[in-house]
């Protein structure tokens, strides 16, 4: 049987959507085919979203930033997840047919300005309420979390 698939997607496809494919992929990979994309792809992924999820023990070394385009038409997605709102307003009207929405808002870590360590900061913020989001959808699914990742956690 199939893998459901779930897109995760957001504008640049730099950071919160990436952020959801690491974490569900990590956490249920044997359940659901992960993926992220954008509206507008970066081309990159922030580095502080690649600093985050290492210290989770998560290396994102084989994702790239990428656009919507790559899919249309030709993947169905059982979920598509919208991680902000830009994403949602301007969502393709294709993926409305498929399968089930669902509109999870996060601040844009790429939009924040300080220091490096406040950046950092601002993404290990936006790394955590993500990571609890995708495990609270997983609860819904009746899927348990891989624990291994879940022992990752600082505290």
């Amino acid at each position: 049987m199939t893998k459901p698939k779930v897109l995760f997607l957001c504008t640049g496809n730099s950071a919160r959507s990436q952020i959801a494919e690491a974490f569900l992929r990590a956490y249920a990979g044997e359940h659901f085919g992960a993926y992220s994309a954008g509206l507008e792809p970066k081309g990159y992924i922030l580095p502080e979203v690649l600093a985050v999820m290492k210290e989770r023990g998560l290396d994102m070394g084989s994702q790239r930033s990428k656009s919507v385009k790559e899919y249309l038409g030709q993947m169905h997605f059982a979920y598509v997840i919208t991680v902000c709102g830009h994403a949602e307003d301007k969502c393709p009207t294709v993926f409305l047919n498929m399968g089930q929405r669902e509109f999870w808002p996060f601040d844009d870590p790429a939009k924040f300005t300080g220091s490096d360590s406040e950046r950092l900061e601002v993404v290990r913020t936006i790394r955590d309420q993500i990571d609890q989001r995708v495990r609270k959808w997983l609860e819904d699914q009746n899927i348990s979390p891989a624990t291994w990742l879940l022992s990752q956690k600082s505290s």
